[in-house]
């Protein structure tokens, strides 16, 4: 029997016990600022649908170019210019294709415009965790207003073990008596959490160096001495963890949830020094 009554005494009991555990429940700027790079998330899912229809297309009547790397400017030029149908009817199909592919770009442009907006009027806490994110090797703009959306403050989380708990990173475990046994990822987390992660831990396969891009956006977001020592130790122990990984055989796609699972320490670390800092300057002042 369910009954609202049994429900509410349930809850009560379960309370007075302390084994009620408490949801984040993101606010008006989380919750904006979410919905707006899931929306960008779907763009890319559509962008990816779109050029493999049409790409599905030109392969199906044997019409490739040489030397030409795929969805490039020269490709879609190559496309525009070069390939002719006699048949209406693919005439018709291949202007349908392209004013998709072209649309979804647009949409994809327009989108990246507007969570740059949107971040420069972000609360200060909330710009600020995403400013310091982007010191990270692999985790620019977009990706840190992902994590920042998703998952709100990380000082709510007591350690990075949580954390990569809450994320489902962590393998499941299948342990009896003193048999251990451990499997695959438990996915109970946050799903755009993790697609971001595991999309910026193929970064950390190269050298540890500061340059390019990382080094822009520190520059330009004029970050804490402190979250850039953290952003330079991740990339030296991210690094040897993925080649020591890589010498002992593991797949690759292994390897990076690895990294990834990892990777989100230096996030919480990261995430929890600047909301501290930032803590610290709003009660002074």
């Amino acid at each position: 029997m369910k009954t609202d009554r049994r429900d509410a005494a349930k809850l009560a009991r379960c309370h007075r016990a302390g084994e009620l555990t408490a949801v984040w429940v993101p606010d008006a700027d989380h919750e904006a600022l979410r919905d707006l790079v899931r929306a960008r998330e779907a763009a890319k899912k559509d962008q990816l649908k779109a050029r493999h229809r049409l790409g599905k297309f030109l392969l199906r009547h044997g019409r490739r170019p040489d030397g030409i790397r795929a969805w490039t400017k020269e490709y879609l030029e190559w496309i525009k210019s070069k390939v002719h149908f006699d048949q209406p009817a693919l005439k018709a199909t291949l202007a349908d294709y392209l004013e998709e592919v072209d649309h979804v770009a647009a949409r994809i442009v327009r989108l990246d415009k507007s969570i740059d907006e949107a971040v420069r009027q972000a609360p200060p806490g909330i710009r600020a965790v995403i400013e310091a994110l982007q010191s990270l090797r692999g985790v620019a703009q977009t990706t840190a207003a992902t994590i920042v959306s998703e998952l709100g403050s990380l000082a709510r989380f007591e350690s990075p073990q949580r954390l990569m708990g809450y994320s489902g990173l962590v393998p499941r475990e299948y342990s009896s008596g003193n048999r251990v046994q451990r499997g695959r990822i438990t996915k109970t987390g946050n799903g755009h959490l993790r697609r971001v992660l595991v999309e910026a831990a193929w970064a950390y396969q190269h050298r540890p160096n500061v340059s390019g891009g990382i080094l822009q956006r520190q520059k330009n977001l004029a970050l804490d001495e402190e979250v850039k020592k953290i952003a330079w130790k991740a990339q030296q122990r991210l690094y040897k963890r993925y080649t020591a990984l890589a010498a002992r055989g593991k797949n690759k796609n292994r390897i990076v949830t690895a990294v990834g699972r990892e990777l989100l320490g230096f996030i919480w670390a990261i995430a929890v020094h600047t909301e501290r800092q930032r803590k610290q300057l709003t009660q002074a002042a």
